[in-house]
């Protein structure tokens, strides 16, 4: 099949990196071609100097065969090429409809509502989307919030679609929808460019093309590979995803209970029940995974267990000292460590540099002050020290956070944390994005930490991150535990269950 986007020789150089080196790719029409790669390895800059974002220093770009140059993703969008980003670019005070047409008419006067909702309608027929047009993207949840980016690019009339770790924010089950979706698309004659860290989602691609620090490894078809050779392609040695794990036989049951939580309810400000009556307890050296489908809880519970929300019902005792109600600060100092599930928004100040957020909330204590003053010649020491510990791969520790992959700044995120805490961490979504090289080492530091006797409370919407990790899974569905599974004696089938609403699980 003819070419119908490429990249020819491409380089793009950032300050102290080159992101993209003499990189050759080929999208045909009607494949999904994957790029497959570590953290930094380069593949969403790629993809954003196929879509205008960046312009290359060296090497240029064809579509349809002919040399092109994007001065911005609007050249791009009217060329055809459409991008779906991992960070969603909505209006949440907007409905879907308005989101999806909104900067798309040029001339004129008019929106032209009724003739855009009804293409909209006929894009959604034809795909098999279902999406309520006039509800608030606020109200929606982050599955659905994909299809309107999706949506938009089709709207668009786009030939291309790219399409950046669409599945990071997605179930099992919605993954699968997506997927079928895709191929549909592509029988129609849309070409995708898929950016995904799930070697599952890699092997149903038509072509994978293997990045390594910003170079072309190789392009290979997925039947002609297994998973371990592509893995290795891409990290460059073999990756080990299992970890040692205790038995429920030798597992002991006398451990001292770091977490009590009993009772815990908890409204919002529009009057909607977020968590309904939990109860959990975490020991000493134990970690307990939160499975659940994204909205059910699980962030306010996070919320709840590290003091930025009071539930009005409930009790929370850490160590024997009940803290519900105490602010936010308490919880840190008693040892406590959030590592929230949007790395960006949460757990980072992205014009801050690395050294800076390594201290985030930290800034004022007396290890890093001197004097009413910040310590910065102690922080650099400290922070410099973190990031050779964690590996985390940046120019420097002035390095702004924003210039970071998504690997890179979640291990930010993981130094600050586990330093500053001592006895419950909280790991809301850790892996979340991030290539096989990097869940492996955040899976070795969770460990490590269980080891010298924290709790851990790990909520994941990977299922096999659960079973992999937890000594018991609690599942958590609207708000409520609907069951206590001992990983080794369950399955996903009866988690799903559990995470469907059913209260027939077996109790671990």
């Amino acid at each position: 099949m003819p070419a119908i986007l490429k990249s020819v020789n491409l380089t793009k150089r950032f300050p102290g990196v080159i992101a993209n080196e003499d990189v050759n790719f080929e999208l045909e029409q009607g494949e999904v071609h994957c790029l497959f790669g570590e953290n930094g390895a380069g593949k969403s800059t790629l993809s954003s100097c196929l879509f205008g974002f960046y312009h290359p220093e060296e090497g240029h770009i064809e579509f349809d065969g002919k040399p092109v140059r994007f001065r911005s993703p609007r050249d791009a969008i009217h060329m055809g090429i459409g991008m779906v980003h991992q960070h969603f670019v909505l209006v949440a005070d907007f409905t879907v409809l308005a989101n999806i047409i909104v900067g798309t008419h040029e001339q004129g006067w008019r929106l032209g509502l009724p003739e855009a909702r009804a293409r909209i309608e006929k894009l959604c027929a034809e795909y098999g989307i279902e999406l309520e047009l006039d509800a608030y993207v606020r109200d929606l949840a982050v599955g659905q919030q994909q299809w309107v980016e999706i949506l938009k690019a089709l709207y668009l009339e786009a030939r291309v679609l790219i399409l950046d770790e669409p599945t990071a924010v997605l179930t099992p089950a919605e993954s699968e929808r997506l997927f079928r979706i895709v191929d549909h698309m592509c029988k129609l004659g849309l070409s995708i460019i898929l950016i995904s860290h799930k070697i599952a989602e890699v092997m149903q691609a038509d072509r994978v093309t293997v990045l390594r620090k910003g170079k072309v490894v190789d392009t290979v078809r997925p039947a002609d590979v297994t998973p371990q050779e592509l893995t290795r392609m891409m990290v460059g040695r073999d990756v080990e995803l299992r970890v040692a794990r205790d038995t429920a036989e030798t597992r002991a049951t006398d451990t001292v209970s770091v977490l009590i939580v009993e009772g815990l309810s908890y409204r919002d400000g529009l009057g909607k029940t977020a968590l309904d009556d939990i109860n959990l307890t975490i020991g000493e050296g134990e970690i307990l995974g939160l499975a659940g489908v994204s909205g059910n809880g699980q962030k306010e519970l996070f919320e709840a267990l590290s003091g930025v929300l009071i539930p009005q019902v409930g009790r929370i005792t850490l160590t024997g000292e009940e803290i519900k109600g105490l602010p936010s600060r308490h919880y840190m100092d008693r040892g406590v460590g959030l590592v929230p599930d949007d790395r960006f928004r949460e757990g980072l100040i992205p014009e801050f540099n690395i050294r800076e957020n390594m201290i985030l909330g930290w800034q004022r204590h007396d290890d890093y002050t001197n004097g009413i003053f910040l310590d910065h010649k102690h922080i650099g020491t400290v922070a410099d020290g973190l990031i050779d510990e964690f590996q985390i791969v940046a120019p420097s520790g002035a390095t702004p956070v924003n210039h970071l992959s998504g690997g890179n700044a979640q291990k930010v995120i993981l130094a600050r944390e586990f330093v500053h805490s001592n006895k419950l961490l909280l790991a809301n979504q850790p892996t979340r994005g991030l290539d096989l090289g990097v869940i492996e080492y955040v899976y070795k530091q969770i460990i490590a930490k269980r080891d010298e006797g924290y709790a851990v409370l790990l909520a994941s919407e990977e299922l096999e991150d659960l079973l992999n990790l937890s000594d018991r899974i609690a599942v958590i569905s609207s708000g409520r535990i609907t069951g206590i599974v001992d990983p080794d004696t369950t399955t996903i089938e009866e988690i799903g269950l559990l995470m469907a609403g059913s209260t027939d699980g077996v109790a671990a």
